[in-house]
């Protein structure tokens, strides 16, 4: 665990820091260079002279470097000569308004609460996007929170960039990937969690990978509607999903009834009414529900019989995090009801959030589920980030439990929705991601430290 120091500045005409009592107390010499981000400059180091267990950087010094004044707190690395003053977090995203008190946006609420664990963290997070960044004088204006309202200062270039790009519209534009390589490329800094998973592209990728393929339900990108007679056949159901779909739209529940050799689908309407059709045949179903539209935007996965609550299909929400010392752990956990004639449990079909104790009352059939749970999500966060390119922090995972207690991976996203968080139970939880988003962030930039051949795209 990283040590943060509170901070304190002073008025000073010189670049001088006062080092906290309490810091490597085995240092031989004093580091001659201050760094913030990408921005260095010359200083004179000194031990705190009052005694104090805190950092003192000079008005001065903080100027130069663009230390923004309200930063509270900050952890120190050192390397060669240089002290790094904290990580300097830039969270890349776009959708930016010309609104003060909601400057990205619905999702500023969000991005509040991300940046509001900084001070326990000693890094300094903000948010930017490609039209705030100065590649002449290599400042970026970044929009910051410190509780009272959100403002706008001019910083570095970050150590490192988390990327919360909203939707995959915005990730496919010419000048994201340009921003993206040439921070890459000309300053070495890593960028986290770039990207939005395909569906069907990540489990062909994990099929391949033994460690994990139990997990898998059967899937195919939409081939005939032979293959899709052979699932039924062989599943009783099967779901027919957008290969980049988000929230649950466009999932459709296919299902044959060999007594009345009658064929059904269950979806959510455009005007998002639940519907459940009946037709003589596949073809006809499909010409139907599917009518102008390409089948090929498509993929066809094994139906799984799940366990129930009330009577209503149950699954679950993982969470999944590095840390800050790269290492993968489960930060929140709870199951999801389907709603009532829902084919997905998304809240925003009816779906409910509950806690693994509000389903699984005997604690030690909750333990147990709850151990099944997050093996699976280690495990396959684990082969997730060796199977995909980039450097991968987070993952949301929908996760089932079939009636043999067999765990299966229906879904994996990149940039998991934060919906569970609004359970009471699940408030630390909330927390703990928020800090471990950003605590990763920590982790890359010291590896860019010691290892810069390792950033290079």
């Amino acid at each position: 665990m990283v040590k943060t120091y509170k901070l304190e500045l002073f008025p000073e005409k010189e670049h001088i820091l006062y080092l906290p009592t309490g810091w490597n107390s085995g240092l031989d010499h004093m580091p001659q260079i201050a760094v913030l981000g990408t921005n260095r400059q010359k200083m004179i180091c000194k031990r705190h002279p009052n005694g104090r267990n805190i950092i003192g950087v000079s008005t001065a010094l903080a100027r130069e470097l663009k230390l923004p004044d309200k930063v509270s707190s900050l952890s120190l690395f050192m390397k060669d000569e240089s002290l790094y003053l904290g990580v300097l977090i830039g969270i890349f995203t776009s959708g930016f308004t010309t609104f003060t008190l909601s400057p990205i946006g619905e999702r500023s609420y969000f991005f509040r609460k991300l940046l509001s664990v900084q001070s326990s963290l000693g890094v300094i997070p903000f948010i930017f996007g490609e039209r705030h960044i100065d590649w002449e004088s290599g400042l970026i204006k970044g929009f910051f929170h410190f509780g009272e309202g959100w403002e706008t200062l001019n910083v570095p270039f970050p150590n490192v960039i988390y990327d919360r790009l909203p939707n995959r519209r915005s990730e496919k534009r010419k000048t994201y990937k340009e921003i993206k390589e040439r921070l890459q490329r000309e300053y070495g800094i890593p960028w986290y969690n770039p990207g939005f998973f395909n569906k069907l592209d990540l489990f062909e990728r994990l099929e391949s990978d033994g460690s994990v393929s139990r997990y898998l339900p059967e899937t195919h990108s939409f081939q005939s509607f032979d293959e899709i007679e052979r699932m039924l056949a062989q599943y009783k159901h099967v779901y027919i999903k957008p290969k980049n779909g988000s929230l649950g739209n466009g999932i459709h529940k296919l299902t044959f009834d060999r007594g009345a050799e009658d064929y059904y689908c269950r979806y959510r309407d455009k005007d998002g009414k639940n519907r459940l059709v009946r037709f003589s045949s596949l073809e006809r179903l499909m010409n139907s529900v599917f009518k102008n539209r390409s089948l090929d935007h498509f993929l066809i996965q094994q139906g799984i019989s799940l366990v129930t609550e009330d009577s209503r299909p149950l699954d679950f929400r993982v969470h999944t995090n590095k840390d800050d010392e790269g290492n993968w752990q489960v930060s929140a956990l709870a199951g999801k009801v389907a709603g009532i004639g829902s084919v997905t449990s998304h809240a925003n079909n009816g779906g409910v959030v509950k806690s693994l104790s509000e389903l699984f009352p005997d604690p030690a059939r909750k333990d147990e589920v709850e151990e099944s749970l997050k093996n699976a999500a280690l495990e396959l966060s684990s082969a997730i980030e060796r199977n995909m390119e980039g450097y991968i922090g987070e993952i949301g995972f929908d996760l089932g439990m079939d009636e043999d207690g067999m765990i299966w991976m229906f879904e994996a996203n990149s940039k998991p929705g934060r919906a569970i968080f609004s359970h009471p139970e699940l408030k630390s939880f909330d927390i703990l991601t928020r800090k471990l988003a950003l605590s990763f962030g920590v982790f890359l930039s010291q590896h860019a430290l010691n290892h810069p051949e390792e950033m290079m795209p």
